[in-house]
């Protein structure tokens, strides 16, 4: 096998390792390509090329979120993560760590790990890596990486629920509230919201977003309820879509760009959160980007004329 044959072959778990330690497709997709710059000037055949290439993915993510925390400090608003429509590795073994480790929920805890930690907590619980794959991945002796997996579990076990939804149970709630939502149904909007729902945005100053999360059921369903079908006035449409492994949505204007896309945690029966991606730079690589800012003036004309 060449070497480009043995690259692509591993390219879906280098794209997956890389995401979950970033939180950014893009950002990602340079690491694996910086990866293969790596593997393709070395001179030498690695023993085992899946080991070389996760540790190299591995090692250029942590420099590269090192450097992005210091961006994400200084973001406008609240960062979430790039939304990601399809995992593009597939582990049937450990499928579970796999979709639950890519949601959103999953990856803003992570953001509470620091970057090694964060390597490790993904190399040996959500890809099952032995810890001597894992040391040699971080440079750090195999105690070291069990000391900062503890420390990882810690933080990531304090900030998960207590109750998982299953897959079933959670397309049927996102189903019954897309429907509210086209039908601008407040009070069923309202019936499948936690009292304490948040809806955030993220537009990180580029595109019209929130000027903070809005919190509680009654609240959020009313803000959806009014604000979509104004939207839906001027032709921007939504499709339902799997959203880092959860139910969520796809905004589209009249041209089919992409507007924002939208995602809900489920837990209990009731939705929890739900997040929107607005800004342009998040989008690129679900599709051509609308124009956030002239959707907005397009639907502050139409509130001025009459239905």
């Amino acid at each position: 096998m060449s070497k480009v044959e043995e690259f692509e072959r591993l390219r879906p778990l280098l794209i997956s390792i890389a995401y979950r330690i970033l939180g950014s497709v893009g950002e990602a997709e340079d690491a694996v390509q910086e990866t293969w710059l790596r593997f393709d000037g070395s001179s030498t055949r690695p023993t085992s090329t899946k080991a070389f290439l996760s540790a190299a993915v591995t090692r250029i993510s942590i420099d590269v979120l090192r450097s992005a925390r210091v961006r994400r400090e200084e973001y406008v608003g609240p960062w979430l993560p790039e939304p990601l429509l399809s995992d593009p590795f597939q582990g049937p073994a450990r499928s579970v760590e796999l979709a639950d480790s890519v949601s959103m929920a999953a990856l803003l805890l992570l953001e509470r790990l620091s970057p090694l930690e964060r390597a490790v907590f993904v190399l040996r619980e959500v890809f099952g890596f032995g810890f001597d794959e894992v040391a040699a991945a971080v440079g750090r002796s195999e105690a070291a990486c069990r000391q900062l997996l503890v420390r990882a579990r810690r933080h990531m076990e304090a900030g998960r629920p207590r109750f998982e939804a299953d897959r079933k149970e959670r397309q049927e709630l996102a189903t019954r509230f897309f429907d509210a939502l086209r039908n601008g149904d407040v009070g069923g909007l309202q019936d499948l919201l936690a009292a304490d729902v948040q809806l955030v945005g993220d537009g990180g100053g580029k595109a019209p977003q929130l000027a903070r999360a809005v919190i509680g059921a009654e609240h959020v369903a009313r803000l959806l309820a009014s604000v979509i079908p104004q939207m839906a006035r001027i032709d921007v449409t939504f499709e339902p879509h799997e959203i880092n492994g959860q139910p969520g949505a796809i905004f589209l204007d009249r041209d089919g760009k992409v507007l924002h896309t939208l995602t809900l945690d489920v837990l209990d029966g009731q939705i929890q959160t739900v997040r929107t991606v607005i800004n342009p730079d998040k989008l690129r690589h679900v599709g051509p980007v609308a124009d956030a800012w002239a959707i907005a003036r397009a639907m502050k004309q139409a509130r001025r004329q009459p239905n």
